[in-house]
């Protein structure tokens, strides 16, 4: 019996685990379909539908891929509010996303009066306390304010080189803001003068590197012209031009040349543009003489302010010089003055008293003629060594008591004006000052017609002959003759020219080299220079000689096909002639087969006839007569592009297979080139080594 119950007792202790069995899995099977089924629908409400839920039990397994990294926390902070988050497994991930882009960091340095201010953004990386200090110097006293700031990205390329060009500007330029890119600077700047805008214009360009990007916006007030200065004068040697020009404003200007070309004036008229004018009828007054001028036909109008001296020939005749300053004094504004004057008839004058100052090219100075006594000799050497240098005046005058009244007046009034040419003479008369010579500045001729009309008066009679050299401008800053030929050989050594093997057709790889001496000739073309061709010691030598001048012809050629003028360039062969290297190594035989270019003539070619300050230097191109004119002429006889010859004589040693024609024979398509035998007096570049093949 007890058995029994025994048995019975774990039968239904059995009985009952199997069904708390049953109604526990049912219980969390219910839970877990429940719990999913919350966290599922809150998660698609608010936009996370990209989220699966799976239940294990009473864990809540989340996977799936969100969009950003942020959205993935939200959501399963989300979550956390359905479920304990100790019961959250989360396997969600983020999509790759691209790397953020670097931020793109500029800086721009503003500097002026009241010191420097920094604004950017600068790479985090970049010492910005001695940037601080090194402007700092710079600044002085003002300081400089530092509202620069920085993310921490790696240095772009081209920066630092940047940086570096954009301090050493901004130091030069006291009202400036200089802004700085990766690769980039652009400056913009405010001088004092048009000269100073343009030195700062070409010091800019000349130091920047190759490989900046360099945009600049320089600017100038206009000039102060003190005093106020106008000469029209209309003689038989030049015909009715400027002397000087000044107006205060573009419509002015206008109006005044415009005037002088209803009176003849012809070629490109300037007039310089500035203040200090004495009176808003500046332009009025000066159209009036002008014109007045015009209709008399000879003589020439200054103003100085506003006195206005107009002084005519006797050849103009009595009666129509009264009726047009007449005319002229009943209609000028009223603060103009005029002084009008017809000169009588000339008188032969012996021995004439005069005063010469002449100042060749090399800055030496002689002073001739007469002075009034000793004192004045001393005060006239001692005003020339200070104006145009103590070492290089020479003084060969004498005394005559009897010179007229303001005698010393003028002669130091004449060497202020010499000082204005780079070379020249000013001879002083009883009668007036004549100015002849050669300048740098194109407003030479203005300049000194104002520093005479300013010291002697409106009314002094001056004869101006002044003309511009640009290659003495300074803002031009133009090459010698060395230094063209300087560059062009630099530029040979960087890239070679190079023709095809036994041939005088430029290799196609070489082109570029042909396009870098072009850019290296600007303005080099009018200095007379040789283009030389060589060759090394392979073949027969007169074959070789004949080769170099077709080479020779062949760069000048390409030169004139890219636009270059080559009136002044002279192709010559030298054949195998000065190696500068062994011919017994391939190496060696390569660099003596060269072209090299020889300065023949350190004058440029045309100086005699340099153009005046204010003439058009164009204009002869647009004058020329008959077919051709202004064109660019070489006479140099040039190969055809297949003409076959080679270094190497009859067999070409270079494995080519071209073969040279015999000498006096022809090659198909060729024409015999004149070939010009180097001699002894035959000009070299530079000394050269001797024949190392020969040893």
């Amino acid at each position: 019996m007890r058995s029994r119950a025994t048995l019975l007792t774990i039968a239904a202790f059995v009985l009952a685990l199997v069904v708390s069995a049953v109604i526990a899995g049912g219980a969390a099977t219910i839970v877990e379909k429940s719990t999913k089924q919350e966290v599922r629908v809150a998660m698609e409400a608010q936009g996370y539908g990209w989220m699966r839920i799976h239940t294990d039990g009473l864990q809540v397994i989340l996977s799936g891929t969100a969009p950003t990294e942020a959205e993935r926390f939200r959501a399963v902070s989300e979550v956390d509010k359905y479920v304990d988050s100790s019961r959250v497994v989360d396997n969600t991930d983020t999509q790759i996303t691209k790397p953020i882009t670097p931020p793109a960091f500029s800086l721009e340095m503003l500097r002026n009066e009241n010191g420097i201010s920094l604004i950017g953004l600068v790479p985090s990386s970049i010492d910005r306390e001695a940037i601080v200090e090194k402007l700092s110097k710079v600044a002085g006293e003002d300081g400089v304010t530092d509202m620069l700031e920085s993310a921490d990205y790696p240095v772009p390329g081209g920066w630092d080189e940047a940086m570096k060009f954009a301090m050493t500007t901004l130091e030069t330029l006291p009202r400036s803001k200089v802004s700085v890119s990766a690769g980039k600077v652009s400056v913009e700047a405010i001088t004092d003068s048009p000269a100073e805008k343009g030195r700062v214009e070409t010091s800019l360009a000349r130091r920047r590197p190759s490989d900046l990007k360099l945009s600049f916006d320089i600017s100038a007030p206009r000039p102060v012209i003190t005093p106020f200065t106008l000469r029209f004068l209309i003689d038989k040697a030049e015909g009715p031009h400027f002397d000087a020009c000044s107006a205060d404003n573009e419509r002015a200007r206008d109006r005044i040349l415009t005037a002088a070309r209803a009176a003849g004036a012809k070629g490109t008229l300037s007039c310089t543009i500035g203040m200090g004018t004495p009176s808003p009828d500046w332009s009025k007054a000066a159209q009036m003489a002008i014109k007045a001028l015009g209709d008399l036909g000879a003589g020439s109008v200054t103003f100085s302010d506003a006195d206005i001296a107009l002084d005519v020939p006797s050849t103009v005749d009595q009666q129509q010089f009264d009726d047009v300053v007449g005319e002229l004094e009943s209609n000028l504004p009223g603060v103009f003055s005029l002084k009008a004057k017809r000169e009588p008839a000339p008188e032969a004058k012996a021995g004439e008293a005069s005063f010469t100052a002449t100042r060749d090219g090399n800055g030496h100075v002689d002073l001739k003629g007469r002075v009034t006594d000793a004192r004045e000799r001393q005060t006239v050497e001692s005003y020339a060594r200070a104006k145009l240098g103590h070492a290089n005046v020479h003084g060969a005058t004498r005394v005559d008591k009897e010179l007229p009244a303001g005698w010393p007046v003028r002669t130091l009034a004449a060497l202020d004006a010499l000082s204005v040419l780079h070379e020249g003479k000013v001879t002083v008369t009883p009668d007036g000052i004549s100015v002849s010579g050669v300048s740098g500045d194109p407003q030479a001729s203005d300049t000194i017609s104002r520093i005479l009309t300013s010291e002697l008066g409106e009314d002094a009679q001056i004869d101006l002959s002044v003309k511009y050299d640009k290659r003495l401008d300074e803002q031009l800053a133009l090459p010698t003759g060395k230094e063209c030929v300087a560059r062009l050989n630099d530029t040979l050594k960087k890239k070679k020219v190079d023709f095809d093997p036994g041939s005088a057709q430029v290799a196609a790889e070489s082109l570029d080299a042909l396009d870098a001496l072009a850019k290296a000739m600007k303005n080099c073309t009018d200095f007379k220079m040789e283009v030389a061709g060589y060759t090394d010691n392979q073949g027969r030598e007169e074959m070789n000689l004949q080769l170099s001048q077709q080479r020779a012809q062949a760069v000048i050629r390409g030169l004139l096909d890219r636009g270059v003028l080559i009136g002044n360039l002279e192709a010559k062969g030298y054949g195998e002639a000065q190696p500068i290297a062994s011919n017994d190594t391939e190496a060696g035989r390569e660099q003596n087969r060269r072209i090299e270019f020889v300065l023949l003539d350190e004058a440029p070619v045309g100086d005699e006839a340099l153009p005046d300050a204010t003439a058009d230097a164009t204009a002869g191109a647009d004058e020329g007569t008959g077919d051709g004119a202004g064109e660019p002429h070489w006479n140099g006889a040039v190969t055809d592009d297949g003409a076959p010859a080679t270094e190497n004589g009859a067999q070409d040693k270079s494995g080519d297979g071209d073969t040279a024609a015999e000498p006096g024979q022809q090659t198909p398509q060729q024409e015999e080139i004149p070939v010009e035998t180097p001699g002894e007096k035959t000009p070299r570049p530079q000394s050269r080594p001797e024949d190392l093949s020969k040893g």
